[in-house]
């Protein structure tokens, strides 16, 4: 259907997704309310998809009435005719948001704090479904079948598509499963088209797998296969093989949660969603090791095949920051990952960005995060790595470690303590040093040629020689603030997740720490984690975070509001400048003096 045209009462605004069989489209009512609309071409259907013994579609009826936080309402139904073809559409009430699909596609995979929150939202969801008078099976729990409301402050995932729902009855009527992912599908649907509560959360253990490592349980190459489901279930004989990935917050309780939700055997896995959500919130202790760990092989590949992908969460790591990742991603690597799509135009690749800003704000981290994102090389460089007690030494340092970055390219080229390798030559007197700045210049002209992209950090911004800040060097300025309250809330969950009590009030350790930047909430923490040890304790209390904040009163914060002031002069006199193609923060006014 094209745009503008009125289905009933619904006028179509977008497309938003195309299946075989229907597609989804943001419409608006005659109020100019904006809906969710699902358009049906009955003669596209399955039998599978009907009631037997009529025309009936299962979907129109499967979530008619049901109300949760975590289900699409269901708030209109209808028919139209248009071209002489009779087409059936399901309404449901809009939020901004995305498929789960489309963040995946994006990030590859998602924090362990951002997984506890997917997976929490399925499970109530589920847990409400299988709970009504006739238990309903969703059968769809996939990235495909789950929606993502970005319109609060936590991931919200909304169950949306009723395909495949279906109640379990006697009548206990096959599922339509053509389109869904193998990898998710538990052995008794896969094999025999049987589900029960239990099968659908296998799939909730199969999307838990997916979220963390990016990729689907005992996944196999299905383009190497004439039999797909028999080297599945081939492939499911073994343990589930773990990844060998550094994942912050990933235990071995995760571990064994997702075994369980996995096993082949339907006895042995969860057996309701309130046992699933137990286990996940440390309620109850999960004994399964049907797991192992495994060496990853060299399918290492970013999704346009010509990035290497380096291990990692990227940006999923870094709480907070939301706009400055937003730009990141618009401005920057958009540009690195799909080069042809700008050259059209003649869009100059980017050469290199500066992060300033006050000291513990995270600089590195987001550098390193960075190079996780695009899948790239990283190469970390202090002023110490450049150093040579001979005259001159330095600037073949500078050159030999240009060279090692184009061998090794795509590569992240990471400068710490920018102000140490490229300082001012007007505040120069030993000709040596100036000459390794010139060489740094030269160096850095047009590298995004040989495939570097360099990121340079400094706390002092003005110290850096104004020629390393031109076009055609470091092309982008950023800046870097200290963590604003809701900034300061993403951190302390990030770190607190697995470690903390139940009732920590977040609004007030977020305002208790006012002015704290992202190193002083790490070392708190750690001072809260040292006490709770020596108390023989193995969860940090509220009151024991209370109390390392107000023993720390005068270690913390560790940059002063007067010294963040003068960040925020030095960002203002760079803007007026115009040597600022683009500055991201969120400074807000209770960091200011």
């Amino acid at each position: 259907m094209k745009n503008n045209t009125q289905v009933g009462k619904y006028k179509i605004v977008a497309l938003l997704h195309k299946g075989y069989y229907f597609a989804d489209y943001r419409v608006i009512d005659e109020n100019g309310i904006k809906h969710y609309m699902r358009l049906i071409n009955p003669a596209k259907l399955h039998d599978l998809q009907l009631m037997p013994g009529c025309d009936q579609i299962l979907e129109l009826t499967m979530s008619q009435g049901i109300v949760h936080p975590n289900i699409a309402r269901q708030s209109d139904t209808g028919e139209i005719i248009v071209d002489g073809q009779r087409y059936l559409y399901i309404v449901r009430d809009f939020f901004p948001g995305e498929l789960l699909s489309d963040k995946l596609d994006r990030e590859a995979h998602c924090s362990i704090y951002e997984v506890h929150h997917i997976i929490s939202g399925v499970l109530n969801a589920l847990k409400f479904l299988h709970n009504q008078s006739v238990p309903l099976i969703y059968n769809h729990i996939d990235p495909e079948g789950i929606l993502l409301d970005i319109s609060k402050q936590e991931i919200y995932p909304i169950l949306n598509d009723f395909g495949h729902a279906r109640h379990l009855n006697k009548e206990n009527h096959k599922p339509y499963i053509i389109g869904l992912p193998l990898f998710y599908m538990a052995p008794e649907l896969l094999l025999r088209g049987i589900y029960s509560t239990r099968s659908d959360l296998y799939a909730v253990g199969a999307l838990m797998y997916h979220l963390i490592f990016g990729m689907e349980p005992w996944e196999i190459d299905l383009n190497d296969t004439t039999e797909p489901i028999k080297d599945v279930l081939e492939a499911r004989k073994t343990p589930l093989p773990i990844p060998n990935l550094n994942i912050f917050e990933l235990d071995d309780n995760l571990l064994r949660i997702m075994a369980k939700a996995l096993a082949q055997d339907v006895d042995d896995r969860f057996q309701n969603a309130e046992e699933f959500l137990a286990a996940l919130n440390g309620l109850t202790d999960v004994k399964c090791d049907n797991y192992q760990r495994i060496e990853l092989t060299s399918k290492t590949e970013e999704h346009n095949g010509s990035i290497k992908k380096s291990k990692g969460n990227g940006f999923a790591d870094v709480a907070g920051m939301t706009e400055l990742k937003q730009r990141l991603q618009e401005d920057v690597i958009d540009l690195l990952r799909h080069p042809e799509k700008y050259q059209k135009l003649r869009v100059k690749i980017p050469n290199g960005m500066l992060l300033y800003g006050p000291p513990g704000c995270g600089k590195t981290f987001i550098a390193e995060k960075f190079a996780e994102e695009l899948g790239c090389n990283f190469i970390k460089v202090d002023c110490s790595d450049i150093a040579s007690p001979y005259i001159h030494g330095g600037q073949s340092k500078i050159a030999e470690l240009f060279k090692e970055a184009a061998k090794n390219a795509p590569t992240i080229l990471f400068l710490d303590e920018l102000e140490a390798m490229i300082t001012d030559r007007s505040r120069h007197t030993n000709i040596s040093e100036q000459g390794e700045v010139n060489v740094f210049l030269t160096q850095l002209n047009n590298c995004s040629e040989r495939g570097i992209f360099v990121i340079g950090a400094t706390n002092k911004p003005d110290m850096i020689d104004p020629a390393a800040l031109r076009a055609g060097r470091l092309d982008i300025k950023v800046y870097v603030p200290a963590p604003d309250k809701e900034g300061r809330k993403e951190i302390l969950k990030l770190a607190l997740h697995n470690r903390c009590a139940s009732n920590i009030d977040y609004d007030i350790l977020a305002k208790e720490t006012t002015g704290y930047v992202s190193a002083d909430i790490t070392e708190m923490i750690n001072q809260a984690a040292i006490t709770t040890v020596k108390n023989n304790g193995d969860t940090i209390m509220m009151d024991t975070l209370m109390e390392t904040i107000k023993n720390g009163i005068n270690q913390w914060p560790s940059v002063t509001a007067k010294q963040l002031q003068e960040y925020e002069d030095i960002r203002e006199r760079f803007e007026s400048k115009k040597t600022l193609r683009r500055s991201v923060g969120f400074i807000s006014s209770e960091n200011k003096p």
